[in-house]
């Protein structure tokens, strides 16, 4: 039984940051898929619901060429995962959201969602660090805009205050020949976190971007390990290369879904796998 509480559903950004601002710890509400089960549970009890869907700047999914990409709070992970310019420009970010839980769950669940809730193992995390993306905040002391690899500060710890709001999220627009891809590897698939997850880019000019997710207390950007293919052939050698190294640059931990161990082995497979991918897309 859901215990009570106070819901209120906003028109506006405005009406929505006074509300925060005069009840301390409401909770915010979009997709409400980890929220409802946590009410439900008596795991978590709220005396406020500030629900921000009705709110025109969370529904708003636009690409600008030139510019990129903003994604509302109010996205759902499906709209992602569907979405033929994301598809087209974004591959990684549409895989990662195609391999979110079930269907009828990505109908539910959105990709700001997904971010706030900040777990380690966040699915759409990884691509949107390889692509440097922002995240879009309004608060009561105005806007603000912070990089998605400042956002995370720890486990389920993000810089988000209690009195903000995360807007949506804008993701730069990227050249013709930039390539992606996005794996991960799980105990079933489609209806569990990742025991690891990799994102690689390839831009149009060589660079190698590599985000990963449930390999450390946050969602990583693997920079030291970028550093080092700058100044390698993109070869399929490397892909070799890659396998072994990048275990030198996370540290995972054993839970209920993996060994440390085990993860450490297939971070590295997957890290070879899709780089061994792109490069046969011919971006080499």
């Amino acid at each position: 039984m859901l215990s009570k509480f106070d819901y209120f559903k906003p028109q506006n950004l405005e009406e929505a940051i006074a509300y925060l601002k005069e009840n301390p710890g409401t909770r915010i509400l979009a997709g409400g898929t980890d929220l409802m089960i946590l009410l439900r549970r008596n795991i978590e009890i709220v005396d406020h619901i500030l629900d921000i869907k009705s709110i025109s700047e969370t529904k708003r999914m636009e690409y600008t060429p030139g510019e990129g990409l903003f994604i509302g709070a109010s996205i759902t992970v499906n709209q992602v995962a569907e979405s033929e310019i994301i598809r087209e420009k974004y591959e990684a970010l549409a895989q990662a959201a195609d391999s979110l839980a079930s269907y009828q769950l990505r109908n539910r669940a959105t990709l700001v969602g997904n971010i706030c809730n900040a777990s380690p193992g966040a699915d759409l995390s990884g691509p949107l660090l390889i692509f440097n993306s922002k995240v879009h905040i309004a608060g009561p002391n105005g806007n603000r805009t912070v990089e998605i690899d400042k956002f995370f500060t720890g486990v389920k710890r993000t810089v988000l205050q209690p009195d903000e709001i995360v807007v949506g999220v804008s993701i730069p627009d990227v050249e013709e020949g930039d390539k992606s891809i996005y794996l991960k590897q799980a105990r079933i698939k489609g209806h569990d976190l990742g025991i690891a997850g990799v994102a690689i880019r390839i831009t149009a000019s060589k660079e190698v971007f590599i985000g990963m997710s449930a390999v450390a207390p946050t969602p990583i950007r693997l920079t030291k390990l970028e550093e080092m293919i700058a100044s390698k052939e993109l070869t399929p050698e490397l892909a070799n290369w890659v396998e072994e190294e990048l275990r030198n640059h996370i540290r995972p931990i054993s839970d209920v879904r993996s060994s440390a161990e085990y993860r450490l082995h297939v971070s590295g497979v997957l890290a070879k796998k899709g780089l061994t991918q792109l490069l046969e897309k011919g971006v080499n």
